[in-house]
């Protein structure tokens, strides 16, 4: 377990934490509502991207240097701060204020846009970014330059093997309770599909019909040239069996970000709990009957209501990802890049 401390005084700011794997949906804005915390209390993640300002439009930048910076098409900006920023659940800071001069937001709290907004209760020194406003994940980013990491004395949780996460993992669903979609699904597909793209090749990708199909399909019928199916694409992991696909969505282990290894020609990594749902959820639960019927006998209850609108990948976190990928630099791809870009195309995002 790490403990983070003030780099200044040594005051501690964190609680005891383990480390996980940055969720896909860290920087995803969605909705226009406030969304929960993005880690687990006790747990920590690290963006090995730069983070916060100061922040440089492209036009400045120019493609020889964004691309020594791994950026291979065009984007608005990037960031020229600090690369290892460390999130953690805002329960989980300690001995920090408010440094007020630098709580801008667009809305119902904090974006972070002027930088760090905590300082060290005890030194004053600036040592972290609170974002808390609707349309953004709850976070607190520390700063890599004003903490440092301390061992707390007892060992982190120790990381599931791949058949032990399969009685662990829980199932994130597509759905919400409330009948919308899931922000997380929204964001991990739009990831999801930039990797697919560009281990396509540009060809025809054939996806069985099923829930596969339900959040891919329309976009790579959209995005894809036509024609006759060249390449396969099914899931692939621990539990399950048969011929490997072309490509295989594959799970991420949710503490250690490593991808399970297919053996298919290409793999396309899912968080494992997007996974989890899609390899073995049935879309309908089994609860025990009641009323006298004997032992073991189960109802079928009605699956919940689906959203009124179309599912849509994250248009801005496929960008992202694309942008950083260096296959974007192929014409067919990059031409699919400025497609998407153009903001006068809805669909399909």
């Amino acid at each position: 377990m790490t403990v983070f401390v003030c780099a200044g005084c040594g005051a501690s700011l964190t609680g005891a934490l383990s480390q996980v794997a940055l969720p896909v949906h860290a920087h995803q804005q969605y909705g226009h509502e406030l969304l929960p915390p993005l880690l687990e209390p006790g747990t920590y993640a690290v963006d090995p991207q730069p983070f916060g300002p100061p922040w440089l439009r492209w036009e400045e930048i120019g493609s020889e240097e964004a691309e020594a910076r791994g950026v291979y098409a065009p984007v608005y900006s990037l960031s020229y701060g600090p690369s290892g920023a460390v999130a953690v659940a805002p329960g989980d800071i300690r001995g920090t204020v408010v440094i007020p001069e630098r709580c801008d937001g667009l809305c119902c709290g904090l974006d972070g846009r002027d930088g760090p907004n905590l300082a060290c209760a005890r030194c004053g020194r600036a040592v972290a970014t609170l974002i808390d406003d609707c349309s953004y994940w709850q976070v607190v980013w520390l700063d890599p330059r004003a903490v440092r990491p301390l061992d707390a004395g007892a060992p982190a949780p120790r990381a599931l093997a791949w058949e032990e996460l399969l009685k662990e993992q829980r199932e994130l669903p597509l759905v919400e309770r409330i009948g919308a979609w899931n922000p997380v699904w929204v964001a991990a597909i739009g990831v999801a599909l930039a990797h697919l793209l560009a281990v396509s090749n540009g060809t025809r990708v054939a996806v069985s019909t099923g829930p596969v199909a339900d959040v891919f399909r329309s976009a790579l019928d959209a995005l894809l040239p036509p024609g006759p199916p060249v390449k396969s694409l099914a899931l692939a992991g621990p539990g399950l069996h048969g011929p490997a696909p072309d490509i295989a969505l594959v799970p991420l282990h949710p503490r250690t970000g490593d991808m399970w290894s297919s053996g298919a020609g290409a793999s396309v990594p899912l968080p494992a709990d997007v996974w989890m749902y899609l390899a073995f959820n049935r879309n309908r639960r089994l609860h025990p009957a009641s009323g006298g019927l004997p032992h073991d006998v189960y109802r079928d209850d009605r699956p919940p209501p689906l959203p009124s609108i179309p599912f849509r990948p994250d248009r801005e976190l496929f960008l992202d990802t694309l942008a950083r990928l260096p296959e974007v630099r192929q014409p067919w791809l990059r031409a699919i890049y400025d497609r998407v870009e153009d903001r006068r195309l809805v669909f399909p995002f």
